[in-house]
């Protein structure tokens, strides 16, 4: 019989992550649907790309670039065939500190950096973790971002120099001070009259692409009226630079690696979470996690190389792309492709569409971040959904986004472990009459107990265990019957040969049935079940 290689295994889990025919057979199915989705992302994206460049501070040109480059090969490559992929609010939230430490070519190298993490992690088949990460944590980081993403957006919003600092928080308090100090009316007016148009006009009209047009009107408005206060984007590259590694520098790698597990770990978070609702948007189409983790990896490699700042699944994009017919990666191609021709055709024209009217966007884009009704029945759900919510949402605004995800899963893995701990019981039984009479099963009650151990014996429930097994009146044989405990860890070993040797002290014999195979190990390994044999 011969032994599979090793390399052989490796040659087919990384065959498994590449794309395959029947990608190229489901794009020719509905070409003109995939066409018309993608053009219709197209437009939607194009003011959140420029916007999202603008708050990471890399530029207009970062954000163009990471929707181009990552938004063709997270298509092509990824693991979902309805996922549009860019820069995105939450990933700007983590950007800004790394900007300020480290720099234009910090961010571009944890990028790159990022990509490789998520090829690993993708090798390492490790894009099924997704579904452990409980709704309150995914909903208190959503609403947190939308909190983030918001503020960021009040210096340009108000006219005014973005601060110096990393926390929004603060920021956003200079701003307001700066604009007091010197109120000026123009770029408050533009921002509120875009996001107006937006939120107003998805209820008039959901497929009318307002963001566009109210930028748009933004900037005829402001370069024909000469608008002081409307600052302008500024100029931008008429394509793409060449792809280069020059902004690596591999004495700065060491510092550089958390941040880039960070921004990782939040690609990872954010894509499988965006493709797992476009799962839900249709019907039949179901995403591979760690193909798609792949993608996320390839598409984050290749945009740094371009100038582009990190990039995820978008989750507003992709549902765009899924409520205008999108039936293949071909639409989300489609949308890359627009973006490119806009990147070389257009570059003169969109340099001048006003910071404020972007702040705009994105604004209206925190508003529709927050789905009340979501929000309100999670934390009506139980106390513990409010809880983990609440505080993955505060910890986002104070902290960071990883941070707040670990401190949500923490706290969520804490309640789960005390409702579990919860369960575990010890259930008296009554002693089976036989063929003894009356008053000898009277007797033997009185002498003899029966428990039945329910639940699991771990670390959480263990010492409850062993203070209600040792408080027993006083009896001469203890019998525990324990074929319904689901759990025993070396903890709860320990408890139970603790209470099995306090009350043998007592004189009284400790008895056990239907102790599972699987739990023999862990109770040999501390000697209690030479203990428990008659």
């Amino acid at each position: 019989m011969s032994v599979p290689q090793p390399q052989a295994g490796a040659r087919s889990r990384i065959a498994a992550l590449l794309p395959t025919r029947a990608d190229v057979e489901e794009a020719r199915h509905h070409p003109r649907r995939d066409l018309l989705a993608g053009l219709t992302v197209a437009v939607v994206a194009l003011p959140l790309a420029l916007g999202f460049g603008v708050s990471s501070g890399l530029g207009a040109a970062a954000g163009l670039a990471t929707a181009v480059v990552a938004g063709a090969l997270a298509a092509v490559f990824g693991g979902s065939s309805l996922q549009v992929s860019g820069p995105t609010g939450a990933m700007t939230v983590v950007l800004v500190p790394i900007v300020a430490d480290h720099g234009a070519a910090g961010v571009l190298t944890v990028g790159l950096m990022a990509g490789v993490i998520l090829v690993v992690l993708a090798l390492l088949r490790a894009g099924g973790a997704m579904r452990y990460v409980p709704a309150p944590v995914v909903e208190g980081f959503t609403l947190g971002i939308a909190f983030v993403i918001g503020l960021q957006q009040i210096p340009n919003a108000l006219g005014v120099p973005v601060p110096e600092g990393e926390r929004v928080l603060v920021m956003a308090w200079r701003a307001g001070q700066e604009f007091v100090r010197d109120p000026g009316w123009t770029a408050p007016a533009l921002a509120l009259a875009v996001a107006a148009a937006m939120l107003l006009g998805a209820r008039w009209k959901p497929t009318v692409p307002f963001s566009v047009l109210a930028v748009i009107a933004a900037t005829v408005v402001a370069q024909v009226a000469g608008l002081d206060g409307a600052r302008p984007i500024g100029d931008l590259p008429p394509g793409l630079p060449a792809p280069s590694l020059s902004f690596v520098d591999t004495a700065a790698l060491g510092s550089l690696l958390a941040p880039a597990l960070a921004v990782a770990a939040l690609a990872a978070l954010e894509s499988l979470l965006s493709a797992s609702v476009a799962d839900g948007m249709t019907v039949g189409q179901r995403h591979d996690p760690d193909r798609e983790l792949f993608g996320q990896g390839i598409a984050n490699i290749a945009a740094p190389m371009f100038g582009g700042v990190p990039a995820t699944g978008a989750i507003a994009r992709t549902a765009v792309n899924v409520r205008t017919g999108a039936s293949s990666r071909l639409a989300a191609l489609v949308h890359a492709a627009v973006l490119a021709v806009i990147v070389f055709a257009a570059a003169p024209l969109v340099s001048r569409i006003p910071l404020a009217a972007l702040a705009g966007v994105l604004l209206a884009t925190a508003v529709r971040m927050v789905e009340v009704g979501s929000l309100r029945a999670m934390a009506r759900a139980t106390r513990s959904d409010a809880l983990i919510l609440g505080l993955t949402a505060v910890a986002t605004l104070v902290l960071d986004l990883v941070q707040a995800v670990i401190i949500g899963l923490a706290v969520a893995g804490v309640l789960a472990l005390g409702a579990v701990a919860r369960q575990a019981r010890l259930a008296p039984l009554p002693l089976d009459r036989g063929d003894h009479t009356d008053e000898e099963h009277e007797l033997l009650s009185d002498h003899i107990v029966a428990y039945r151990v329910d639940g699991p014996l771990f670390f959480a429930a263990a010492h409850r265990f062993l203070l209600e097994l040792t408080e027993l009146a006083d009896v001469r044989v203890v019998i525990l019957r324990m074929s319904h405990v689901s759990v025993v860890d070396a903890t709860g070993a320990l408890v139970l040969k603790d209470a099995v040797t306090r009350l043998r002290r007592r004189g009284i014999v400790v008895l056990a049935s239907g102790v599972r195979p699987a739990h023999h190990r862990a109770l040999a390994s501390v000697g209690v079940l030479e203990l428990l044999r008659p």
